[in-house]
Order: structure tokens, then C-alpha cells, then sequence
């Protein structure tokens, strides 16, 4: 979406996402979210407001239901249930069909993709950092023995269905943290649940 362009001495630079402070972001983003849920507002059980949602019903049933309809819409190729998000194995069937990427477009449409998975890929950004070097700027496309292998490893830990839970505060807590490598930073507060 072309919202705003900035032109300085070095070229013309365009946001990739949208920035706040710019007057007609609010109605940009109303319209995004009228148009994912025009389904439930246009059956009148539903009213959405910017980053707002609210559902209305009679009966229970119903409104058990509604909130399902708009959950599946807002957590997208990911499997809701109870009180957890799973990968929903059907969305990266395709991608795992693939070959290694031959060329920058073809591994910019995986980084892109199977980073909106990365919450469930532990260090996914320690694993794909050599991908993304490959997205640089004068950079010989090159896939190596190490690239090869990381484009694996995600392809491999899409298909695991590490899954997503609401805590328990009843049980404790572990912080873990890895600062080893020199290509990032993570922290990840995890519970064991049985």
C-alpha cells in the first residue's frame, strides 16, 4: 500500500508497513479490517472499530460460534482450539513441496512466509540469518552447505506441531535466554504444561 514516499539525497524511500503519526493510516487500516471481517458485519453481528472488535448475539450457541468465525479470521494458517494456536499443516503443504529457492524473489516468498510461523520455530532467527543475508543488497545469490541446511531446518520445524498455550499461573516459570551467537539475541519464557 502506497501511503507516503520520502525523497532525500540517497533516493526515494517507501514504508514497507505502516507508520503512525500520518493522517490517513487510521482510515487505511479501518478498511483493511472492514474488508477481512465484511462478512459478520454485513450479517449485523459484529461492529469493528480500528483494532476494536465487538460481537453481539441472543443466544449463546450463536455467539460461541460468531467468536469462533472471527478467531479463524485473526490467527490465519493457525489452528485454534481450546486454550492453544497449533501450525495448520494444510497452509505449508505447499511450501514443503518446494526445492531450495533459486533466486532472491523465491527465497524472500519463504523468509516471508515461514516467518509468520517463527513463534513457534525456536531460534528461527538465529536459523534463517544466513537466508536473509542472501536478500541483501550486492550480494551474490550463493546457496551453500549452511543455507541449504538452515532452508531444511525450517522446513523441517513447520512440519512439527509445536503449539501455543495460555499459561497456567499456578505452575512455575522458566526464563531462558541465549545470547551465544554473535547473530542475535533471544529470550523465551516458557511452562511445562502436562
Amino acid at each position: 500500500m502506497k501511503i507516503l514516499r520520502i525523497i532525500c539525497h540517497t533516493g526515494i524511500y517507501e514504508y514497507t508497513r505502516m507508520p503512525f503519526g500520518i493522517k490517513d493510516v487510521p482510515a487505511h487500516f479501518q478498511r483493511m479490517m472492514d474488508t477481512i471481517f465484511q462478512e459478520g458485519i454485513l450479517e449485523g453481528w459484529m461492529v469493528v472499530y480500528i483494532n476494536d472488535i465487538i460481537i453481539y448475539s441472543e443466544a449463546w450457541e450463536d455467539h460461541v460460534q460468531y467468536i469462533d468465525r472471527v478467531l479463524k479470521l485473526l490467527a490465519l494458517g493457525q489452528k485454534v482450539s481450546g486454550l492453544s494456536l497449533a501450525i495448520e499443516q494444510n497452509n505449508v503443504a505447499a511450501v514443503l513441496l518446494k526445492p531450495v529457492p533459486k533466486n532472491i524473489k523465491e527465497m524472500q516468498y519463504f523468509l516471508v512466509f515461514s516467518s509468520y510461523y517463527k513463534n513457534h520455530i525456536k531460534r528461527f532467527s538465529q536459523i534463517t540469518s544466513s537466508l536473509y543475508k542472501l536478500c541483501l543488497k550486492d550480494v551474490i545469490f550463493e546457496i551453500t552447505k549452511e543455507r541449504r541446511d538452515a532452508y531444511e531446518r525450517i522446513k523441517k520445524e513447520l512440519t512439527n506441531e509445536p503449539v501455543l498455550i495460555l499459561p497456567d499461573f499456578e505452575l512455575p516459570f522458566k526464563l531462558y535466554i541465549d545470547a551465544a551467537c554473535s547473530q542475535g539475541l533471544g529470550t523465551a519464557l516458557h511452562q511445562r504444561q502436562l
